[in-house]
């Protein structure tokens, strides 16, 4: 049953798990430390928890952490990695090691369901939302890279269509009690589902992206069909009111594409709908996918913008992909699994 699986459970609820045994509040919160912090093993061989709660647990429960079923390395350091979940979902992450840094792209979903032609995820379809337990899996997993530091919902699917899972999962990342993560250093990007959205803003302090692809609805609406339903200058208008906690960031993705949406208009009005607020910019070349004959923004141009939005005020930087060699770059996920 699922919730007899450790990872994914807060505090609480190991607290209640337990309970039955005699066991205290204080004993979950070290049960919730150590199986975040260190991983599975750590709970058989801490000397933190009696002997007693050891034999209870392992009766009551299942630590619930998978392992990566394969790995696939490129050439810059950056690795990624197929899961499959304890109910058979498939699901690709990847690793970013950098120098100060050690970064992790989780996916929160199999597949995804938002239909966005550009994207080799949303060609596999969508196969289920993973739970809490499957998000903060991929990062326990992956901690004998490095002492993971910084964590980016970007991978598999839509985080908000899977609104409870995620939020959970940032707050077992984000607790003293789970992984202890700065929320400043974990990043949830969207393409834009407005409720979703606001709600994701109020109950979480972690930071926000938002995929644009171009300023202008009717052509936003043809590639990212969630535009019909939700525009996204009102989301856009929201980011830019949302009262911020300190260093709490608000960023637009902008993939650039050449001749599509690199124009001078497009920059335009990105310094029009951005310009005077506190969110940044990000700007990120193309990756085609296959039988895509629309080809990526010269560095030249990527540049450009930069300059430009940085001109009007508005913070921006160029964004260097990493693992395009093995399709582990923003939008190539499950290209192993289609």
């Amino acid at each position: 049953m699922d919730n007899r699986y450790l990872c994914g459970l807060d505090a609480e609820e190991i607290s209640e798990l337990i309970k039955a045994g005699g066991f205290t509040h204080a004993h979950a919160v070290i049960v919730a430390g150590l199986l975040y912090k260190k991983g599975s093993s750590a709970l058989e061989k801490s000397t933190r928890i009696p002997k007693r709660l050891k034999n209870y647990l392992s009766e009551v429960s299942q630590t619930g952490i998978s392992l990566p079923v394969r790995s696939e390395g490129s050439a810059d350091g950056t690795i990624k990695y197929l899961f499959e979940s304890p109910d058979g979902k498939k699901f690709e992450s990847v690793f970013i090691p950098d120098e100060k840094r050690k970064t992790v792209c989780v996916s929160t979903q199999s597949g995804c369901r938002m239909g966005c032609p550009f994207c080799v995820t949303g060609r596999y379809g969508f196969h289920g939302n993973l739970s809490a337990g499957d998000i903060v899996s991929q990062v326990i997993s992956l901690q004998n890279n490095g002492k993971i530091t910084h964590v980016v919902f970007m991978g598999m699917g839509e985080p908000m269509d899977n609104m409870d899972n995620v939020l959970k999962a940032c707050r077992i990342l984000t607790a003293e009690w789970g992984m202890a993560i700065s929320p400043v250093n974990i990043t949830v990007s969207s393409v834009g589902i407005t409720p979703a959205i606001k709600e994701y803003l109020e109950k979480s302090d972690c930071n926000l992206a938002l995929s644009l692809y171009s300023p202008f609805h009717e052509e936003r609406q043809i590639v990212i069909p969630a535009e019909n339903a939700y525009p996204v200058k009102e989301i856009i208008n929201m980011m830019a009111h949302f009262p911020l906690k300190k260093k709490r960031r608000m960023t637009i993705a902008y993939v650039m594409i050449s001749g599509i949406n690199d124009t001078d208009r497009h920059l335009e009005e990105l310094i029009k709908i951005t310009g005077g607020t506190q969110i940044r910019i990000n700007l990120l070349p193309f990756h085609p996918v296959p039988g895509d004959d629309r080809r990526s923004s010269s560095d030249e141009r990527l540049q450009f913008f930069k300059h430009n939005l940085v001109m009007a005020g508005i913070s921006a930087s160029v964004r260097k992909s990493r693992g395009t060699d093995i399709s582990a770059a923003c939008g190539l996920l499950a290209s192993g699994l289609t």
